[in-house]
């Protein structure tokens, strides 16, 4: 019987353990993601404009779980020791943000902002895919967020539940990106006006060019 009881007295302390890294995981992945910035704001545009939502949803998420998983298995650490990467990585960031952000900002004012799939020329997959790609792997932030913060953050976790933790983060990642991509629809209607557009790519390009001045200055202080 005694055994018995420290059988179950253990069980339950791991599942314990589980939950409590897993929603360490979730909440850490959630207040990293919610937030505006340069791959959420083309995630809105691409499920407002509902083109290849599905595809840019799905590598949104597949990457943010790629490199949550890289750094907590120990490449936070490695990354953390070759400084010169994430400078380059930030210049290159800046090029692609501003550049993003002048196409926004010319929509804003021509008044080419409200693309439909049956209005014109419909962008390709494949260019949805680099764009996903880029807006994401140019982004120095989505490196601190997934690989150093969520990567230093998993990696101190016990080895019995790390999985769980990854597990959280990567359920955060999810969530958001599903909400964002396949929710923003339900605001087709305040978006069936132009004028509605300008605004958004506005904002879009303020957000772009404002990322960039910051990479720009961080890599230029640390050069």
């Amino acid at each position: 019987m005694a055994c018995a009881a420290c059988t179950v007295n253990t069980r339950s302390m791991r599942l314990t353990g589980s939950s409590e890294a897993y929603l360490t995981g979730l909440l850490l992945g959630a207040s990293l993601i919610v937030a505006i910035g340069a791959q959420n704001a083309f995630v809105l545009r691409q499920g407002l404009t509902r083109l290849h939502v599905p595809l840019v949803v799905s590598v949104c998420v597949l990457l943010d779980a790629a490199l949550m998983t890289l750094g907590v298995s120990g490449v936070a650490i490695s990354l953390a020791r070759v400084p010169w990467a994430l400078e380059a990585l930030a210049i290159a960031g800046a090029c692609f943000l501003g550049w993003y952000g002048y196409g926004a900002a010319r929509r804003a004012v021509s008044g080419e902002s409200l693309p439909t799939a049956t209005a014109g020329a419909t962008p390709s997959a494949r260019r949805a895919l680099l764009q996903t790609l880029a807006v994401s792997l140019l982004n120095p932030h989505v490196y601190l967020d997934t690989v150093l913060l969520v990567g230093s953050v998993g990696a101190q976790q016990p080895s019995a539940v790390r999985l769980d933790f990854l597990a959280g983060a990567c359920t955060a990642s999810l969530g958001w990106f599903v909400s964002l991509g396949f929710g923003a629809r339900v605001m087709a209607p305040v978006f069936a006006r132009p004028t509605s557009w300008r605004v958004l790519d506005t904002l879009v390009a303020f957000t772009m060019w404002t990322i960039a001045l910051t990479l720009l200055g961080t890599a230029v202080r640390h050069a």
